[in-house]
């Protein structure tokens, strides 16, 4: 097992990084806030990414998808107050003059840019401003601002969300490290959510776009607070080999450790939420079948209703998991709190109501659903649906 030692510093923890962000304006023009912000290489860097799912998509994924093909990376400039996204073909313009404008200021090409927003939908970017204050951006640039770069792209969040570990590989450390932002809008197949995560470790292309799949398909496409999925969801990986190569196990543990760490950061921080919940389905029939149940059960109204009301109500879980389409036999489901037995052969258990009451009441706990039909299992991460939470998204 690779040991993995957490460090500060964040995106700008592993070596051949630096980092800046400024206040540009974007939703407040009279505002004093950092809204923009700048993740660099000292270097040319290699790059990977996933993109959200959604039909729908932003100026800013439609273009880092197509800058991906490029056989390097320089940065990544990404904005909140502004998604820019359904702004048709003058939002992708404006994209492309984000990029365009980072790769002057750095002396790089437009195409080894990559653009992420986040913010209201359907606005037009105020790409004047932006443009105005990338040179600034560009000057500021330092390996100590990983944590301006997290508060930088913030938006319904109430914390910034960095992390940084460090390994042992071969002899020598290597380092991954990241921010991420999310508090709402977050469902499976990403959240609604950047992320870019760094490392000094070296890796072939084909490598780290592997590797950032696994680490996915670990953390972010495991977390849900609401059921809704958005148009800008983007994770970049970017590697600037300045430690040379790593055991690729070795790294794939540090990538997991930080991708989880911050999908976990963004659920812990979810709109109005009140409790943080793991939801683990066994004994299912084929993967998919875990997926579907838990995915219903981390996504039932009903459900993350009553864990706000600290009620451990499992008749909905039973009730989701009937629902969400997987192989199941009522006669044979069992269901804990933490351990505590709620439903045995899906009927009731004799432990006394009081007593998971008490579990449904912590800030944090853990709900087991045991299909007893085969081997497969999956878990989602997820939150309570509180009454703030409702208030939060009345407007924008």
């Amino acid at each position: 097992m690779t040991r993995l030692r957490r460090i500060q510093g964040g995106l700008c923890a592993p070596s051949g990084f630096v980092a800046a962000a400024v206040s540009a304006g974007i939703k407040y023009p009279e505002g004093s806030r950092d809204d923009l912000a700048l993740v660099a290489g000292a270097a040319p860097l290699l790059a990977a990414a996933t993109f959200t799912t959604n039909k729908v998509k932003a100026a800013p994924v439609l273009l880092s998808a197509g800058h991906l093909k490029s056989r390097t990376c320089r940065a990544v400039i990404l904005n909140s107050g502004n998604a820019n996204a359904c702004t048709g073909a003058p939002g992708l313009t404006n994209a492309r003059k984000m990029a365009s404008a980072a790769a002057v200021a750095l002396g790089a090409k437009p195409e080894e840019i990559l653009v992420c927003s986040t913010g209201r939908i359907g606005v037009a970017l105020p790409i004047e401003r932006i443009v105005a204050k990338v040179p600034q951006l560009v000057a500021d640039l330092d390996a100590r601002s990983s944590l301006a770069v997290a508060k930088a792209i913030m938006t319904s969040d109430t914390i910034p969300k960095e992390v940084a570990y460090e390994f042992i590989s071969g002899g020598r450390k290597f380092r991954v490290g990241g921010v991420a932002k999310g508090a709402g809008m977050i469902d499976p197949n990403m959240a609604t959510m950047l992320s870019v995560i760094t490392t000094d470790a070296a890796l072939t292309r084909a490598e780290l776009r592997r590797a950032l799949k696994l680490a996915v398909g670990r953390s972010f496409n495991r977390i849900t607070i609401d059921g809704d999925m958005s148009t800008n969801d983007t994770v970049i990986l970017l590697a600037s080999g300045a430690q040379g190569r790593p055991g690729l196990e070795a790294f794939q543990a540090a990538l997991d450790a930080v991708a989880l760490d911050l999908a976990k950061k963004i659920v812990l921080d979810g709109e109005g939420v009140t409790r943080f919940v793991e939801v683990e389905v066994r004994g299912a029939k084929t993967a998919r079948d875990a997926w579907l149940a838990a995915a219903a059960i981390a996504n039932s109204t009903l459900t993350k209703c009553a864990w706000a009301g600290g009620d451990p109500n499992w008749g909905r879980i039973l009730d989701a998991v009937g629902y969400s389409g997987a192989a199941m036999d009522p006669d044979t489901v069992d269901i804990d709190y933490d351990r505590v037995p709620a439903v045995r052969g899906g009927m009731p258990a004799k432990t006394p109501f009081a007593r998971l009451q008490a579990v449904a009441a912590k800030k944090a706990f853990k709900v087991v659903v045991n299909l007893h039909l085969g081997t497969q299992t999956h878990v989602v991460f997820t939150t309570d649906l509180t009454e703030e939470y409702v208030r939060l998204n009345l407007g924008e």
